[in-house]
Parts: structure tokens; C-alpha cells; sequence
């Protein structure tokens, strides 16, 4: 038996893994390309994914600016290959985000709140 698994085997159903997400094309309203998901922010007790940080800006990664996007607003397109939204760049340009990781710590509730209340959207 095979130790790895393939990467079909990683997309197979209606589960993905983790290192798969991570990359993946996030796409506006209107199929525009709007960012890719940095990474996703699991709940430590539910095990369920609370947010996906979007990467946007920037040139080749650099100077890019980081949202914390609340997961349920992400639904998987197949056709795109990638994550569709309804949230516009629009919408972007006056949402909580951070350039760094050490500017945003997501132990600050406020902070999720902030995130959570800016998109209308209740918590997981």
C-alpha cells in the first residue's frame, strides 16, 4: 500500500486537503479573479473552518494584503476551478486586513468580530 496519496486522491468526493486549498483563486461576483486563499483558520474545538485569509495585492506575493474572509462566504466552483464570492473588490478596499502576521491576532475576539460583522455574517 501506497504511503502518499495522490493529489485526485486528495480532491476525491466532497473533501479536500488543506495544502490543496491553500493557493486556490478566489473569484468575485462577476468570475473576476479577486485573490487566492492564503490559508484557512480552523476552529480549534469544532474542527470546522471558521475563515480563509485572502491574498491580494501586491506583486508576486510581495506587498500583498491579507482579509480574513468568513468561510461560509466561499462556495467551490467547478467550472472556475477555484472559490467564488460574493463579496466585490469594492467591498475589499474598506474590510479588516493586515499586511503581516504580526498584525492581526486572531486570539482578539473583537478582531473575528470585526471581520464577522463587516461581511453581515453570523460566526460558525
Amino acid at each position: 500500500m501506497e504511503e502518499t496519496m495522490s493529489t485526485e486522491e486528495r480532491e476525491t468526493g466532497t473533501l479536500i486537503g488543506s495544502d490543496k486549498v491553500e493557493g486556490t483563486a478566489v473569484y468575485g461576483p462577476d468570475e473576476t479573479k479577486i485573490g487566492s486563499i492564503e490559508r484557512v483558520m480552523i476552529d480549534k474545538q469544532s474542527g470546522k473552518v471558521s475563515y480563509a485569509v485572502l491574498s491580494f495585492g501586491g506583486f508576486l506575493g510581495i506587498g500583498d494584503d491579507h482579509y480574513p474572509l468568513p468561510w461560509q462566504s466561499l462556495k467551490y466552483d467547478t467550472n472556475l476551478g477555484g472559490y467564488r464570492t460574493g463579496i466585490t473588490q469594492q467591498q475589499l478596499e474598506g474590510a479588516p486586513k493586515y499586511a503581516s502576521d504580526n498584525e492581526w491576532n486572531w486570539g482578539d475576539q473583537t478582531r473575528t468580530r470585526a471581520v464577522d460583522d463587516y461581511y453581515g455574517l453570523a460566526p460558525i
